[in-house]
C-alpha cells in the first residue's frame, strides 16, 4: 500500500540519489556528459533533463505545478547548459520533498484524470499507483545514468535504498 510515508521516504531517496549522479556527472567534461552512450535518451546529459521533464510533468498532474514546455519528444534538451539543469534539479528535489511532507492518505486514495501526451487520451488511475510509477521512473532511468557514469569511469556510490536510509539515520 502507498502510504504518505512511503512517498516522504522516496522523495528523500529521489533526492539524496539525484545528489549522487550529479556529483558524479559533474567530475566529466561537458563533451563526456553529452557522449552518446546508446541510452535511451543517448547521454548523461539527455537521461539527466529527461528525468527532470518527467518529475515537472508529473507534478503538474499531482500539484498544478508548471508544465514543461517541451513534449517527451524533446525532454533530453531540456537544458543546454549543466549547472543550470543541475540548480533547477536541486530545486525540483527539495520542493517534491517540501510537498510530500504534506499529502496525506485520503490524498493518495483518489483517483487522477488527466489528458495522456503520450497516449493522446484521457486517462484516470490511483493517485497512489502513478506516484509509485513517478518512483520507478526515476530509479529507472537512473539506473540508466548510473550505468553510462560507471562507464566513463565515475562512481556514484551505494544506490540500495536500505543503505541510503541507514546512512540518513546515521
Amino acid at each position: 500500500m502507498i502510504t504518505p510515508d512511503f512517498l516522504r521516504t522516496m522523495a528523500y531517496y529521489n533526492a539524496e540519489m539525484n545528489r549522487r549522479a550529479y556529483a558524479a556527472a559533474a567530475r566529466l567534461t561537458d563533451a563526456e556528459r553529452r557522449q552518446d552512450r546508446g541510452a535511451f535518451w543517448s547521454s548523461v546529459h539527455g537521461t539527466l533533463n529527461h528525468l527532470l521533464w518527467g518529475d515537472r510533468n508529473w507534478m503538474a498532474r499531482f500539484a498544478g505545478w508548471d508544465k514543461p514546455a517541451l513534449v517527451l519528444k524533446q525532454s533530453a534538451g531540456l537544458y543546454g547548459i549543466f549547472e543550470e539543469l543541475r540548480g533547477a534539479r536541486v530545486r525540483m528535489d527539495m520542493a517534491m520533498e517540501d510537498w510530500a511532507a504534506k499529502i496525506d492518505q485520503s490524498w493518495i486514495d483518489q483517483d487522477l484524470v488527466w489528458f495522456s501526451g503520450a497516449t493522446q487520451k484521457e486517462l484516470r488511475a490511483p493517485r497512489g499507483m502513478l506516484m509509485a510509477h513517478l518512483h520507478n521512473h526515476q530509479t529507472h532511468h537512473r539506473g540508466q545514468v548510473h550505468q553510462m557514469l560507471y562507464e566513463a569511469g565515475q562512481d556514484v556510490g551505494d544506490t540500495d535504498l536500505f543503505i541510503i536510509l541507514s546512512e540518513r539515520a546515521a
